[in-house]
């Protein structure tokens, strides 16, 4: 049996680590979490996730409480400090629970001599919460983004980026991906109702359906047999699109973790798959989900700038290119992309972008398909992209998604909604 463990510190841990070293929280959590019992887990991923989705008004708050900020070796009990105004703001932990145990934090973490400083902030902020809290509403740190994020977000969408803000500040839905091998939604969706849970269809794509209430995977209707997968409602669009069939060679690239490397093993079990991704780490995961789903695909690694590498001269009837990106259109499933990113990042992603691009359209048959697609929500990633790539391949056309002075097809991130992705559906000429 693990042994208790303050879950504030190991918090702020995380968070240092998330902002101060650029790690992300997909890799930092999980060892955090093998430290502490499993009712515990999901408070500390709540405490994690919850901060640095709030950071920027918890920022401010603090920079109003305290005269001189923490640097340095010491910059871990800012963070501290900020979990325990998270939990005082955002959670229903009793206010006397969340300061004891946030004070406390200090003496795991060896700064004993700052106990006295956490309590005097969050009894301080206990205090002028209400004067506070309407100071911040005049202030952008009330909108959760960082300043160069908001200041993009405004020029590319002028009418669209507050919605986009709201739906990035809130907990994602659960969005299921019904395995047609085994059900057709609606029958499936039939078996969840009979099992107790509520669920919804998506309008556009034929596999999807959106839970009313999260749930862990275990209890789903035949999870453990493949009849079901967690994945976006945005990212089943990108099979949708494609349109697999079977018979056909088909490149996955940047496949990893797989889940549209199933689906469309899914659309067309006979398909010939080949799933490459650049990151050998990552690549463990296509092979666990094409396990789980009893399915077979060549897997390799390479970079999608250099197919020689890796594609032996191969053509294919149809490429799937999920696009490296600036991932701003999945926030609310990790909010440390708003601290990771920085603003020339958007520049240098898209010419990353448009090397993989020019370089795997020799691979596409004539008469073949090609998906372009990012969880970006940038111009620059996205539409600009296509529009310069439809400038320079003549044999590249557009169908199925814009026209070629607008091209692609941007979802945003909403409440019931899938993530915010990007698609352009180019056909090459016979």
């Amino acid at each position: 049996m693990k042994r208790s463990q303050n879950l504030r510190s190991l918090a702020a841990q995380a968070i240092d680590q998330v902002m101060e070293q650029k790690l992300s929280l997909s890799d930092v959590l999980p060892p955090l979490q093998e430290r502490v019992s499993d009712k515990d887990k999901s408070l500390l991923q709540e405490l994690c996730f919850g901060t640095l989705r709030t950071l920027p008004e918890l920022e401010w708050l603090i920079s109003q409480l305290m005269s001189r900020p923490l640097q340095g070796k010491h910059k871990v009990i800012h963070y501290l400090i900020a979990v325990g105004l998270y939990q005082l703001i955002h959670t229903r932990i009793p206010a006397h629970a969340a300061l004891a145990e946030t004070v406390e934090g200090a003496s795991v973490l060896k700064r004993q001599q700052f106990k006295g400083v956490i309590n005097g902030v969050l009894r301080q902020f206990q205090r002028q919460s209400d004067s506070l809290t309407a100071e911040l509403q005049q202030h952008e740190a009330r909108y959760w983004h960082p300043e160069w994020l908001l200041n993009r977000l405004r020029q590319a969408w002028p009418q669209q980026w507050e919605s986009i803000v709201e739906a990035n500040n809130h907990r994602p839905p659960m969005w299921l991906r019904v395995n047609r091998r085994f059900h057709q939604r609606d029958a499936w969706l039939e078996l969840l109702q009979k099992a107790g849970m509520n669920g919804f269809t998506h309008h556009n794509y034929p596999d999807a359906i959106r839970l009313e209430t999260p749930v862990p995977v275990a209890v789903l209707p035949g999870f453990a047999d493949g009849w079901v997968t967690v994945q976006d409602a945005s990212a089943q669009g990108c099979v949708a699109l494609l349109n697999p069939q079977n018979g056909e060679d088909i490149l996955d690239l940047c496949a990893a973790p797989g889940g549209k490397t199933t689906h469309i093993l899914e659309a067309a079990p006979e398909a010939k798959v080949l799933a490459v991704d650049i990151d050998k780490k990552r690549l463990s995961r296509v092979y666990e989900n094409l396990k789980r789903l009893g399915m077979k695909a060549e897997v390799k690694s390479g970079d999608g700038r250099y197919p020689e590498q890796w594609c032996s001269g191969r053509q294919f009837d149809r490429i799937l290119l999920d696009a490296p990106c600036s991932a701003t259109g999945v926030i609310r499933r990790h909010p440390d992309i708003k601290w990771l990113r920085r603003n020339n990042d958007i520049e240098d992603l898209a010419k990353l972008q448009r090397e993989i691009l020019n370089a795997v359209w020799p691979l596409l048959k004539p008469g073949g398909t090609l998906l372009y697609a990012t969880c970006s929500i940038m111009p620059e990633e996205n539409s600009q992209q296509i529009k310069q790539f439809l400038h320079s391949f003549a044999d590249a056309k557009l169908v199925d998604t814009g026209t070629p002075d607008e091209p692609g097809k941007q979802n945003f991130p909403g409440p019931d909604e899938g993530d915010g992705f990007f698609y352009a559906k180019l056909i090459k000429a016979s």
